[in-house]
């Protein structure tokens, strides 16, 4: 499991969210890469969870969550 300052950051948008967290790509992969080859579920550590709309207040925070990829709108490296 990725812990704070390892891992990759991103931030994936859904329809109602907005996610921050790290996934654990192999060294020298792309994000890019890691989105193609997902299965249904994109896993994420160090997770914070916040609404969608602009200044949306944060609903969770958890160590560990899976998203579903179908329901990824954007993935941006970083916060």
């Amino acid at each position: 499991m990725a812990t704070e300052g390892s891992g990759t950051k991103v931030t994936i948008f859904t329809g109602s969210y907005r996610i921050k967290g790290y996934v654990d790509l192999v060294p020298g992969a792309r994000l890019t890469d890691y989105m193609t080859e997902a299965k249904d579920f994109i896993a994420l550590t160090n997770v914070e969870v916040y609404e969608a709309v602009l200044g949306g207040r944060q609903v969770l925070t958890a160590p560990f969550i899976n998203v579903s990829r179908d329901h990824v709108q954007l993935v941006s490296p970083g916060h």
